[in-house]
């Protein structure tokens, strides 16, 4: 899955519009490497991601097209929230 879309279905981001720019401002990496909005994402990446002044680590547990609401929080795990120094 294309991390844009990832990011949007997951509702770590609300819009894709929104993801795809994060993406080319190289805000987000994939297991180290900068990451661009048609980067494929895999179950067992680690993302990390900068909102503003603060670092977001995510480990995705699972990749899926549809998703509710209620079971987007599933499909990855926070694993550890900083400022950005």
């Amino acid at each position: 899955m294309r991390l844009d879309k990832f990011l949007k279905v997951s509702r770590l981001i609300k819009r894709r519009t929104l993801a795809k720019e994060v993406c080319d401002q190289g805000r987000i990496t994939i297991n180290g490497q900068v990451a661009k909005a048609g980067s494929a994402v895999k179950a067992g990446d680690e993302l990390v991601i900068r909102f503003g002044q603060k670092l977001v680590t995510v480990k995705i547990e699972e990749v899926k097209d549809i998703v509710r609401k209620e079971e987007a929080g599933t499909m990855y795990t926070i694993v550890s929230e900083a400022p950005v120094s």
